[in-house]
């Protein structure tokens, strides 16, 4: 189930609220574009700025329109593991095929801590789980010992693995069983380099621009065709950089709107991009072909 490139979705928002009918437009888009799966409600959807009800309404929505297509991972992490089952646990009852589960942020736990946030939410909900190791937004890191730990427990099926660390990732492929935990790259620029050391795919923010592109260097690297996946990687990775020229999603929205398709608005704290970084975003868009790209 978890493999490939799911796309990592953002949340449109229209005069303030969460402008759902774009939200389905946007998981037909994504379906018919051949994407491996939808992940919505975590960083790129602006999940800290969405209210307990939003986050679980955008969860139901996105279910309900992909209809079963494609696996729908929900993002239920948080800081506080009671809030963290909360979520999670909504997200089993709706229908949702795994969820997304963040390292808690701000109060940075130890290592024994985060074991036994997620121990307990996985041994209370019977929901296929995927850790969350993100240091540049928590301030924490999870260690590849914590996450072998974890990775014991059947619930426990995947970490998704943005620390920037080669060595991290090579470490968690080293201490677990590639059958029973899949690892996905956190990062688009990292795919590749992840999935020749044993990586599944992709929990992708440039898919929400280009799903088909994205997709087919997955499709390459699990086909063991790496000299096409090498190719994809070094056209997308101009534009797989410029995706972070401001905080995500801030470029993502801003380049979906350049190449026609409805991205919504951001929500404060967020804001528009600076006139220099957009035509730096324009500039990238443009040699990458991205803004021809056929959108719904």
């Amino acid at each position: 189930m978890l493999s490939g490139t799911l796309t990592a979705m953002i949340t449109p928002f229209r005069n303030g609220a969460v402008d759902f009918d774009r939200l389905a437009g946007n998981v037909e888009f994504q379906v018919n574009s051949g994407i491996n799966g939808l992940v919505p409600v975590g960083t790129t959807g602006e999940s800290p700025t969405l209210s307990h009800e939003e986050h679980r309404v955008v969860i139901e929505r996105v279910i309900a329109a992909a209809a079963g297509r494609v696996p729908v991972v929900a993002g239920t992490g948080s800081n506080s593991t009671s809030e963290a089952l909360e979520l999670t646990t909504h997200a089993a009852k709706i229908g949702a095929d795994a969820a997304l589960i963040v390292t808690p942020y701000y109060n940075k736990p130890t290592q024994e801590g985060m074991y036994r946030h997620f121990m307990t939410i996985a041994e209370k909900i019977d929901l296929p789980l995927v850790l969350y190791n993100i240091p540049g937004r928590t301030g924490i890191t999870m260690s590849p010992q914590t996450v072998a730990r974890l990775a014991k427990h059947p619930n426990i099926v995947a970490v998704k693995e943005a620390t920037g660390s080669m060595d991290i990732t090579s470490e968690i492929v080293s201490l677990c069983d590639p059958d029973s935990l899949a690892i996905l790259s956190g990062d688009d620029s990292a795919t590749l380099p992840l999935m020749s050391i044993g990586a599944r795919g992709v929990i992708s923010v440039l898919s929400n621009l280009m799903p088909q592109r994205v997709r087919a260097l997955t499709d390459a690297a699990l086909a063991g065709d790496f000299a096409a996946a090498r190719a994809l990687h070094l056209e997308l990775f101009p534009i797989c950089n410029a995706m972070f020229i401001e905080t995500n999603p801030i470029p993502i929205k801003t380049a979906m709107a350049m190449a026609g398709m409805d991205s919504g608005e951001l929500r404060l704290p967020l804001c528009e991009m600076a006139d220099q970084s957009r035509a730096q975003l324009g500039h990238v868009l443009g040699a990458c072909g991205a803004l021809s790209v056929d959108q719904a």
